[in-house]
């Protein structure tokens, strides 16, 4: 399955690690800054593997460990709002509403229709006509809900992305998450509903059977859901619960679990399965709004900003070395006095980010998933020093990486003393200068050149400043988007260009001997007293370009056939007015009257004969230029490029094939 190339280049583009660092002066405002994704852990790298010594071997792109957070390497720097992390493959949803895909394809995860690994971002095509709010991954298999509500999943054997509705109809959809197996999504109106794998109960309908398209969770009917997660083999959620304090009633939010009790993963305090969603006992007292779920573990984040685990021990993932795992247990340690605002787990880790953009991570540390520069657990959360000068707005993990996004801001002149390229301080005759990409400070002959569409330009069809990095990434991207939309979609490398010399080729000779033709019959009809204007010569500047005659070659063949007329006999033996390809100014219409010329006489009968074999010559010709429109058309619209075959012998099936199928 063949799709048609990114259209991103629209974009602002830009590359930076500039740190986030508070706005001054007349720069962008928050709002307005770009945010940039960092990664770290077992990362997709743009070498590959082969797996088999024969001629018909196959190779699949490595992994390579990443130890500390680095950014997301792209074509185009994307002002990215929201991210996710599967297994193998994660994606991001742009600010503009576009959403993006990357890794290892299986299955049609990716959702780019074809069965190709993907080392940057790269747009999902088919979703590009509607704007994407929220995404999530599984393990082979991903999710996505639109602006207006809707879900659209692709992946295991689905591979570009469909809109579920059937029970979904006339809801709107507000999130999404996905297990490996499973996905939980929650309506506008509080409605959770699950669908896929049910085994251990985890689907939490109170049996083991598995569902193909969403249901609702009927034990919480009538409640409403705040947030959902999904792990391997079980799903917490935080549902909405009125409590009656004193005189008045308040809504607090309480955790419920249900699936696989093993490792103490649902925090009952014993290992039983459960079939239905239950409230946790012994987090009753706190309100909860957010929720994540690892392999054998499961995270909550209260309201007041502190974090309770439970489950198992194993890689110090709880996150307290002193607990035991039967009953879930309050992180405390370096969180202590931190107001904690997201959460989120990996198969054996986790990851928190604070109130002061800072992230704390601990748990398994193998390929540098921690961000700590090395690969050891950590019992306790640790500070991603990576990350300490940036803005962190979000996190997430995927089964053995992590990623964050950073407010990518401008830097003020007066926090910088010297030149963020070539380090010459700043002083009476090196002034400094912001680059309109990536935000830092530069000497004037550090950042001499401008380029559009940079990153925090007001107006990214301007050119503004930028420094020599910055300028060299923006060409670069500029030719290859350049190059793509030169390309014709569905042929790439020889093909290509063996395709483009053959229209070369054969449109110059079809125009050439198309002119030639026309200017004898209009030499032969001045000599026989015919209006010269019937049969006159196209401008120069109105003769059809190579596109302009794709475009008519694309047609369907009625539609062709009816822009060359065919003769009409009449009673008196005269043909009617003929139409030239070439021209849309026809003849003057046939009439049972003497036909006016230049002199304002009728014709007389012998050139009334004349025209008659005139008429009949062009018939001819017109049928020539069918038969070389024709082979155009095989040129053009063929989904395959028939390569080593002669182009006379084309021809000449073309012409045998008066339909031009030949």
């Amino acid at each position: 399955m063949q799709v048609k190339g990114s259209g991103s280049d629209a974009f602002r583009v830009s590359v930076s690690s500039a740190p986030s660092t508070s706005s001054h002066g007349s720069a962008p405002d928050d709002c307005d800054a770009l945010g940039d994704v960092y990664l770290w852990g077992e990362l997709i790298s743009d070498s590959t593997v082969k797996i088999s010594a024969d001629k018909n071997a196959t190779y699949l792109s490595s992994r390579a460990d990443v130890l500390l957070p680095r950014p997301l390497e792209s074509n185009v720097v994307l002002d990215v709002n929201h991210i996710a992390c599967g297994v193998k493959h994660a994606a991001l949803v742009t600010r503009q509403g576009e959403i993006f895909t990357w890794g290892e394809e299986s299955g049609g995860r990716l959702g780019h229709g074809v069965g190709k690994d993907a080392i940057q971002p790269r747009l999902v095509e088919s979703l590009a006509v509607t704007s994407v709010d929220f995404v999530a991954c599984g393990e082979f298999h991903t999710c996505a809900v639109t602006m207006a509500g809707e879900l659209y999943t692709w992946g295991v054997s689905h591979w570009i992305p469909k809109r579920i509705s059937g029970p979904l109809e006339g809801l709107q959809i507000a999130s999404v998450t996905c297990g490996p197996w499973h996905t939980a999504l929650i309506t506008s109106m509080g409605q959770l509903f699950t669908f896929g794998d049910g085994t251990f109960g985890v689907l939490g309908h109170g049996d083991r059977e598995n569902i193909a398209y969403p249901r609702e969770v009927d034990s919480l009917s009538g409640l409403r859901t705040i947030a959902v997660a999904c792990g391997v083999w079980h799903t917490a959620a935080v549902v909405e619960v009125i409590v009656a304090q004193s005189s008045s009633s308040v809504s607090s939010g309480k955790l419920f679990t249900w699936g696989d009790g093993d490792k103490n993963r649902l925090g009952h305090g014993d290992k039983e399965p459960r079939l239905k969603p239950t409230c946790v006992p012994a987090l009753i007292e706190y309100n909860f709004h957010k929720i994540a779920c690892g392999h054998s573990l499961t995270v909550g984040l209260t309201t007041s900003g502190n974090v309770f685990t439970m489950g198992s021990t194993v890689y110090g993932q709880l996150g307290s070395p002193q607990a035991d795992g039967k009953l879930p247990c309050l992180v405390e340690d370096k969180l202590s006095g931190e107001f904690v605002e997201e959460i989120a787990c990996g198969s054996y880790h986790v990851a928190v980010l604070t109130s002061k953009s800072e992230v704390y991570t601990w748990g398994k540390g193998a390929n540098g998933r921690l961000g700590h520069g090395d690969v050891e657990d950590r019992k306790t959360p640790t500070l991603v020093e990576g990350l300490k000068d940036r803005n962190v707005k979000y996190i997430a993990c995927g089964a053995n990486y992590t990623a964050a996004i950073c407010l990518h801001k401008w830097v003020s002149g007066a926090e910088q003393s010297q030149c963020s390229s070539c380090r010459q301080a700043f002083g009476f005759t090196r002034k400094r200068h912001n680059c309109y990409n990536c935000g830092l400070v530069h000497c004037h002959s550090c950042s001499s050149r401008k380029a559009i569409r940079a990153a925090l330009a007001p107006n990214p069809g301007k050119p503004y400043r930028v420094c020599d990095s910055c300028y060299a990434k923006l060409s670069k991207v500029s030719e290859s988007n350049n190059i793509r939309r030169n390309s014709v979609p569905r042929l790439s490398g020889e093909n290509k260009d063996r395709l483009d010399k053959s229209e070369i080729r054969s449109s110059k000779a079809a125009l050439s001997s198309n002119v030639d033709l026309i200017k004898q019959l209009d030499s032969k009809a001045a000599k026989q007293g015919k209006k010269a204007e019937t049969f006159s010569l196209v401008r120069s500047s109105q003769t059809p370009s190579l596109l302009q005659l794709r475009d008519v070659v694309l047609s369907t063949t009625i539609d062709l056939r009816s822009k060359v007329p065919k003769p009409v006999l009449t009673s008196s033996g005269m043909s009617s007015r003929s139409v030239s390809p070439f021209s849309r100014r026809p003849s003057p219409p046939r009439s049972a009257t003497p036909v006016p010329t230049t002199s304002g006489l009728s014709f007389s009968k012998s050139i009334a004969d004349s025209l008659k074999k005139t008429n009949e010559l062009l018939n001819q010709e017109v049928m020539k230029l069918r038969s070389q429109v024709c082979f155009t058309k095989l040129l053009f619209v063929s989904d395959v490029y028939w390569s080593g075959v002669d182009e006379k012998i084309l021809l000449f099936l073309c012409l045998v094939d008066g339909s031009g199928l030949g």
